[in-house]
């Protein structure tokens, strides 16, 4: 469903995705977990195409929170074993598309295997001048916020000279743009610890859809939504 000039005109230049619904998915159908992630997976390629097609400059992913840790370790043993035999597909579609790749979160505390393919992709798409894809694996926004203070901290930096802008060049995403919108899939409606100070003024997209059910038509409702919104950012509609 493609959408209208006017609405291409108004397509946001950086989009969030909290890809819920995985499990539930699977459960639906009586597969394991593990079975709706691998969908999941599928259908997030799927996506990356999509959005280079709309030409939008960065989209984000929310793959793998500090807050998964807690989820069964068959599940997570399972994720990781995922992640590690889908790098090289996400690498091959981003050389493919000229996708700039970048990670956000902690690589600390994932398997070396990950971590040794996870940096390999980042160098190999460094030059890369398409969008700019960040995958959001360990990540906590909570955590960010934590390690941005302590970095600038051990900076030296002194209180008076600390500013709304200097802190947001010591966080993960620093010099990308804010998110201007997000988007849930799974009917759930909170923002479970993702990217808490870059999207402050977000526009925020809530589906039932499953993320496994999540294709092109689903896109273009989001991006219509937020061609219809007025970003005012604490003022007021212009007479």
């Amino acid at each position: 469903m493609p959408l209208g000039k006017q609405k291409m005109d108004t397509l946001p230049q950086h989009v969030a995705i909290i890809m819920d619904g995985n499990g539930r998915w699977a459960q639906k159908r009586g597969l394991p977990r593990i079975e709706g992630h691998k969908q999941g997976a599928t259908v997030a390629r799927q996506t990356i195409e999509t959005f280079t097609e709309y030409r939008i400059p960065y989209l984000t992913l929310y793959a793998f929170s500090t807050e998964n840790w807690k989820r069964p370790k068959e599940e997570v043993t399972g994720l990781f074993h995922l992640l590690q035999e889908n790098i090289d597909e996400e690498l091959k579609v981003a050389r493919e598309r000229n996708v700039k790749l970048r990670h956000l979160g902690k690589l600390d505390g994932l398997p070396e295997k990950i971590q040794n393919k996870i940096s390999q992709a980042l160098e190999l798409t460094k030059n890369n001048t398409g969008m700019t894809l960040c995958l959001a694996f360990n990540y906590g926004s909570r955590d960010e916020i934590v390690e941005a203070t302590r970095r600038i901290v051990r900076s030296g930096i002194k209180a008076d000279k600390i500013n709304e802008a200097l802190f947001t060049k010591h966080l993960y995403t620093a010099d990308i743009p804010d998110p201007v919108l997000i988007i849930r899939t799974g009917g759930e409606m909170r923002l479970s610890n993702f990217l808490i100070w870059q999207i402050a003024y977000a526009e925020i997209y809530f589906t039932q859809v499953l993320w496994p059910d999540f294709d092109k038509a689903e896109i273009a409702k989001a991006l219509t939504a937020y061609s219809q919104r007025q970003r005012r950012f604490g003022g007021i509609k212009p007479e």
